[in-house]
């Protein structure tokens, strides 16, 4: 039983961390609105959250956590512009810290800017292929290996990227706002990607009990819908809410009663969400009237063909291939490759599957890209070459950070005898 010293330590640690998941971005995003400095943000909203973790178990955590963060960042952010630029604090500071003073909020209430921080991260100056991931790491949190992960990239070459876009954002006062509707076109595609980046990072938890990846696609689907609001002609965010929602409808049908991994075509369609679903089918329609196809409407058909196929028993393979042919053809993505592939293997069987899968010689992320091994190792076991099919699965399970995941694949694996 937990001494009241430590249950005030575990309130206060929980707190912290709630607050975190819920309000990271939003408090980041108000914090660099006016002085465009994302790291000091960062670096003061990390101070005032180290702070919280001292004071709020020997006086309680306060009735609004986030204007209490919001409070001490403010006064963190002024100490370090002090000590960084003490002989030109009143040339520069002074006015930096007027415009941070200025945009604190009179009330309780703090104003959601992360959709207008989301489109200065994907300003034109900054580097196109580091625009999501600095989304990803200053709205959502994301570490600098999750981000790399997600965009089959190393660690360290990531945080040098990260690093060198936050320079450029301060050093360039680009502003934090929505882009007038000329500018629009050349950001939207970075943010609906590194929206579907953390819809994807939530995915992984398919029970849901992971809180922080749980809040992701929440947030996820949450952010899509500002997008929607503020630009409801564009259909590819439609397309990418569709999308969303059809995952996010399967979720109870992911895991068994034993929270092991249920692939999709051994589901039981009776568990999905068909409120989820009938607004996706609504949502694809609409993206469709517009007569612009993109990525997100054709991922999204995809998966409302996948739907049909489980709800109805009817094969229609040959309709799915031809979505990822053009979803192929017009994103030259690996990952569409492998997808399409295991399609291949629906219709003209295992062997004609993996000639079309992408070649890892040619393009070495697919190394350490899970997805490429598992398919490869399903291929290759049906195809009768067990011991290349054993080295695929031990790689696949290797690189595999779900275990209800690493599960499955340690049974397929492990059927490969028989």
């Amino acid at each position: 039983m937990l001494t009241k010293a430590e249950g005030e330590i575990t309130d206060a640690h929980s707190t912290a961390e709630a607050v975190a998941r819920r309000s990271y971005g939003k408090l980041v995003a108000f914090l660099a609105a006016r002085t465009h400095d994302v790291a000091a943000a960062e670096d003061a909203l990390s101070e005032a959250f180290a702070a919280a973790l001292a004071d709020w178990p020997e006086n309680g955590c306060p009735s609004n956590p986030e204007a209490w963060l919001l409070t001490v960042a403010r006064r963190r952010f002024i100490d370090m512009t002090r000590r960084q630029h003490s002989d030109s604090y009143v040339d520069v500071d002074l006015t930096q810290i007027a415009e941070v003073l200025q945009s604190t909020p009179s009330d309780t209430e703090i104003p959601d800017r992360r959709l207008a921080l989301m489109f200065a991260c994907a300003h034109p100056a900054i580097d196109a292929a580091v625009r999501a991931p600095l989304i990803l790491q200053v709205l959502l949190g994301f570490d600098a290996a999750a981000i790399a992960s997600a965009f089959l990239m190393s660690p360290a070459a990531m945080s040098k990227r990260l690093v060198r876009a936050k320079i450029k954002i301060r050093e360039a006062g680009i502003p934090f706002r929505i882009p007038e509707r000329e500018e629009l076109g050349a950001r939207l595609d970075t943010v609906l990607e590194a929206i579907y980046a953390a819809f994807a990072e939530g995915w992984i938890d398919a029970a849901g009990t992971d809180a922080a990846r749980r809040d992701l696609t929440n947030e996820a689907i949450y952010l899509c819908r500002v997008v929607i609001e503020l630009l409801p002609s564009e259909p590819e965010a439609l397309g990418l809410l569709a999308l969303m929602l059809y995952a996010e409808a399967r979720r109870l049908a992911r895991r068994g009663r034993d929270g092991e991994y249920i692939p999709l075509a051994a589901q039981n369609p009776t568990l999905w969400d068909r409120k989820m679903i009938d607004e996706a089918e609504a949502l694809l329609r609409r993206a469709s009237n517009f007569g612009m196809i993109g990525r997100y409407q054709l991922e999204a058909a995809v998966q409302s063909a996948h739907v049909e196929r489980c709800r109805t028993g009817q094969a229609n393979w040959d309709s799915v291939l031809a979505l990822y042919d053009t979803l192929y053809a017009l994103t030259g993505s690996p990952v569409v490759a492998i997808n399409r592939a295991l399609c291949v293997a629906e219709l003209s069987g295992p062997q004609a599957a993996l000639a079309a899968m992408p070649d890892s010689s040619a393009d070495a992320r697919l190394a350490l890209y899970q997805p490429w091994w598992a398919a490869r190792a399903e291929l290759l076991a049906r195809t009768g070459a067990i011991d290349e099919a054993r080295h695929a699965y031990e790689v696949a399970i290797g690189l595999e950070r779900d275990p209800s995941v690493r599960r499955f694949l340690e049974r397929r694996q492990s059927a490969l005898a028989s």
